[in-house]
């Protein structure tokens, strides 16, 4: 047998946990890729490095060729020139294919780590955050994390060629050289007045534009019902003022923004004209050769890149821990249960078993979890569906998965929660299926007839979003033959019936376990209906299985079971 490729991890490992914090964060992704970081710089350094020295080669060709009348030496510092400019152009390739490789493995790997924790947390998510700001940062907050990556390479040019020119200056003129060396940190840290009222209006106004991605994603969802008690008036005035708040908060940013732009333009220009009016007097004085002076001015015209590249950084490095910052937050969410075991349950000869809370569930049956406390039952469903090889020949079945990813052991069970969601787009699609025939079928399994004919055209026809043409029941039936046409090898249905009413209830009891007859099959539950099609029924109480046996047993010899199930009625 073939072996099996792992997959690329992006160098995110699935056992690694991103820190919750916004700087560590951007150390953790910088750790990941400092390969990238490190081959940026030595093409950046040596790109940036040639174009500062170009000044000096002009100096020595004015010196030792024009005004010593030398043509060999002339030549040789033109050729020089010539040297230092097919130099820069080479490594500037370079730098700017690390750069974009940089920017897009930090956004991607970003993007990773997220989805991984919003898989993690589940619904714990949108009630810690709303979900605009969630929204947001899929849209825009992952690009905003490579930013600093980008100019990484542009900035180590930037402070190796800043201090190479400022020796040569020293080494020219001490004044000058002190003026470099003193001045152009002074200057990028007087930015420092801008940068940090920049970071709080950003932060302000990414909040603002994550309410209102969160007011309109919920009238969305709830447009059928403000349509009908005639509130579209209530909701554009609230979406007016708050993208009225968005707006001002923009403008805020914008104020703060432009200022920071002019600054890249005003700092490093007056830094030009004292370096250039000093350079100007020692010549003046006698104390610089005229080359000196050709290559003080050259330098003084450089420099704006390095110190404006300097103030580039420190504006992406804002912009990104704005990002990381939000990031951060999903990160920063526990689930509902995060006292259970992360690795879910283990398959085990064949047997389904969550050692959290002593489910068991053999192949091929048909088993059902009730409890007086519905979220008990529901969280036993979310780990079956987080299920993993753990120990070495472990199998489960005559399917081996020790070793496999989670993906492909999710690829055997398929969770359905109580509340699934519905996408738009044709129908056919939706549900999914071999052939038309199949889909039918299922339809038909599921009492989903009366569904599929409120979708015009049928199969061939569209689901509007979140089926939200379809009543509640209709979704939650459509929802199960979705489910069953995946045909998993272990099938989990969380209340899969709560919407229906008691005749297509037993209906849907039936036709299920004769369809999923022989397979493997949990449903969550306290419908006697149901209950009474199961194989083995569970009782939890308190996150632990108390009884087990069939409905009709439990209903006789379980008082607790029948305060949950019948209510106490006997049968």
């Amino acid at each position: 047998m073939p072996s099996r490729r792992p997959p690329w991890d992006y160098g995110v490992r699935p056992d690694d946990a991103a820190p919750a914090d916004a700087d560590r964060l951007l150390v953790w992704l910088a750790r990941r890729q400092w390969r990238g970081l490190v081959a940026g710089a030595c093409f950046g350094i040596p790109w940036m490095l040639s174009v500062a020295l170009v000044p000096a080669a002009i100096g020595h060709a004015v010196d030792d060729g024009i005004v010593a009348r030398d043509g060999r030496a002339l030549l040789l510092w033109s050729g020089a020139v010539l040297g230092l400019g097919l130099l820069a152009a080479a490594a500037g390739n370079g730098r700017h294919w690390f750069a974009v490789r940089n920017w897009l493995t930090a956004a991607f790997r970003s993007g990773v780590v997220a989805d991984r924790a919003v898989r993690r947390t589940g619904p714990a998510l949108t009630r810690s955050m709303p979900a605009g700001e969630v929204l947001a940062s899929f849209t825009s907050d992952f690009g905003r994390m490579g930013h600093s990556f980008d100019v990484f390479a542009r900035f180590m040019g930037a402070v190796v060629s800043f201090v190479v020119v400022a020796v040569i200056l020293l080494r020219g003129s001490l004044l000058l050289g002190l003026i470099m060396l003193l001045g152009g940190p002074l200057l990028v840290a007087s930015l420092a007045f801008v940068m940090k009222p920049l970071q709080r209006r950003q932060s302000a106004q990414r909040e603002e534009a994550g309410r209102l991605t969160a007011l309109g994603a919920d009238t969305v969802a709830g447009l059928r019902v403000l349509r009908g008690i005639g509130g579209e008036e209530s909701f554009l005035e609230r979406y007016r003022t708050q993208s009225q708040q968005v707006r001002r908060a923009g403008v805020r940013v914008a104020g703060t923004q432009a200022t920071l732009d002019s600054a890249q333009v005003l700092l490093p220009g007056l830094f030009v004209l004292v370096v250039t009016g000093v350079g100007a007097h020692l010549a003046v004085a006698g104390e610089i050769t005229p080359g000196q002076l050709v290559a003080f001015y050259g330098y003084t015209a450089f420099l704006t890149i390095p110190l404006q590249t300097a103030v580039e950084m420190a504006d992406k490095l804002i912009t990104t821990r704005v990002a990381a910052r939000r990031i951060a937050r999903i990160l920063a969410t526990e689930p509902d249960h995060p006292d259970l075991p992360s690795r879910g349950p283990l398959a085990l000869d064949g047997v389904l078993t969550d050692p959290a809370s002593g489910v068991t569930v053999e192949p091929g049956v048909l088993t059902a979890l009730v409890s007086a406390r519905p979220e008990e039952t529901a969280a036993v469903a979310a780990r079956l569906g987080r299920t993993v090889g753990g120990n070495h020949g472990v199998t489960w079945g005559t399917t081996d998965l020790d070793g496999l990813p989670i993906a492909d052991v999710r690829s055997h069970i398929l969770v359905s929660q109580a509340d699934p969601r519905l996408f738009s787009g044709p129908l056919r699609r939706e549900l999914g299926g071999p052939d038309d025939d199949t889909r039918l079928a299922t339809v038909e399994v599921a009492d989903a007839a009366d569904a599929l004919a409120a979708v015009d055209g049928g199969l061939d026809g569209e689901l509007e979003e979140r089926g939200r043409s379809l009543s509640g029941g209709q979704r939650q039936r459509l929802a199960l033959a979705r489910a069953l046409l995946r045909d998993p090898e272990v099938l989990v249905l969380v209340e899969p019936t709560s919407a229906v009413d008691a005749h297509t209830e037993a209906r849907i009891a039936g036709r299920l376990a004769a369809h999923r007859k022989g397979r493997t099959t949990v449903v969550v539950t306290a419908s006697p209906l149901l209950l009474d099609h199961a194989d083995v029924v569970h009782l939890v109480e308190h996150g632990r299985v108390v009884a087990t046996g069939s409905h009709r047993e439990l209903s006789r010899s379980h008082p607790g079971y029948r305060s949950v199930v019948v209510r106490g009625e006997e049968d």
